[in-house]
């Protein structure tokens, strides 16, 4: 796999380190289980796989060859690059304005824009109808395309299915950008609608086997999910055949049983195979958490990222199924009196902890595929700062020499 062009200040040289290694040992990718760094007063996990992956790494190189290209114009990107602020902040310190925020809100108006200016498409994509706007505006919207491959694999995937009849079904948040660039693609050649989780997904599978029977499930599908079809959707005629696809940063295990579910009711000839539009970086992120939490040596997780990334959500999901789990932007949570300030996925707002490092403890610490390896190092850096212990280098090389490749 290329390597990308990526700023030095989102790098670590101990997570590089760390990374490299593993590499070595396993090229086939089939150890998940983290690695243990014994500090003596504590030990650190880090999951097997974690921060920046293919789709992002390709984005941000992209995104700071559109500066260095182009000093003298204005330069926008869709919505956020990706969905972490210390890169998004980086951005804008450089000049980049938006023209929308997360949920598809005007900023700058596309109005206001013109082919002088440069517009950068972020890692999410962009609906058809914005593409078509802008360039109608004599913006060139491919020159600096940052949609990840992964993502645009699922809308060809997509369109396919609905070029062949195929209602498709987005697993996904509605108002997450990929979605919404998703739902987009499958509309433009067919059906498509949006569900959110395994209970939706049963709940349609059961409306789907009514309609099986004869009965009319407009009333009811509409109730459920009104605002989440393509124009002229027709619940008693549109489930004849099924695709399920997803938005990548969903759980990978939440979609494929929600395809089962939908199959089971469908019935095998109305159901597409999409198992191959699944992420590989989502994957192997939720598969290393997995492997992480099989043993459940950790006293607590630490996880990095934005509060607003889709995937680092759900490897916060995850790790608190299994043990006390803090999410963390980065370092700057934690303030002079030793509070940290952590969201809380559930109900959408801060909260504040104090005395959460036991001592001797095993502290896992990992992030989501949008998160700066320089984040969770300066994360790493600021527990070690709490406990008294062996040496970063000293550590590093002792665990370097008991696993040589």
């Amino acid at each position: 796999m290329r390597s990308f062009d990526i700023p030095l200040h989102f790098r670590s040289p101990i997570i590089s380190r760390v990374k490299a290694r593993r590499k070595e040992l396993d090229r086939r990718k089939v150890d998940f289980t983290p690695t243990t760094l014994d500090f003596g007063t504590v030990k650190i996990q880090l999951a097997r796989h974690f921060g920046f992956c293919f789709g992002v790494e390709n984005a941000i190189e992209i995104s700071y060859k559109a500066i260095a290209e182009n000093p003298d114009k204005r330069i926008f990107l869709l919505s956020q690059m990706i969905h972490n602020p210390e890169v998004n902040e980086d951005l804008e310190s450089r000049g980049v304005q938006f023209l929308q925020d997360t949920i598809g809100n005007e900023i700058t108006p596309i109005s206001e824009i013109g082919p002088e200016d440069v517009v950068i498409i972020p890692a999410f994509g962009a609906t058809l109808e914005i593409q078509e706007e802008l360039e109608k505006r004599g913006v060139d919207v491919q020159k600096y395309n940052t949609t990840c491959p992964f993502v645009e694999k699922v809308w060809k995937r997509s369109s396919k299915l609905g070029s062949e009849d195929y209602t498709v079904v987005i697993h996904g948040k509605p108002d997450h950008e990929e979605t919404r660039a998703t739902f987009s693609h499958a509309a433009s050649t067919g059906k498509a609608m949006i569900i959110t989780d395994i209970s939706e997904a049963e709940t349609l599978a059961g409306l789907i086997e009514r309609r099986k029977r004869g009965e009319s499930i407009a009333k009811d599908f509409n109730a459920n999910f009104a605002g989440r079809t393509s124009d002229a959707f027709d619940a008693d005629k549109d489930f004849e055949k099924v695709g399920v696809v997803n938005q990548t940063t969903m759980i990978a295990a939440e979609t494929t049983e929600i395809a089962e579910i939908i199959k089971r009711a469908v019935g095998d000839e109305g159901s597409a195979n999409t198992r191959d539009t699944l992420c590989y970086a989502t994957n192997d992120n939720q598969r290393a958490t997995y492997g992480a939490l099989e043993d459940a040596e950790a006293d607590l997780a630490l996880v990095v990222g934005g509060y607003n990334s889709s995937n680092t959500t759900h490897i916060v999901e995850l790790c608190e199924k299994k043990m006390p789990t803090y999410f963390v932007r980065n370092e700057l949570e934690w303030d002079e009196n030793g509070y940290v300030n952590h969201f809380n996925i559930h109900t959408e707002q801060m909260e504040q902890s104090s005395d959460f490092l036991p001592q001797n403890a095993t502290i896992l610490i990992t992030s989501g595929a949008s998160c700066p390896d320089a984040s969770l190092e300066r994360v790493l850096l600021k527990v070690l700062a709490h406990y008294s212990g062996r040496d970063v280098e000293d550590v590093l090389k002792t665990w370097e020499e008991s696993n040589m490749p």
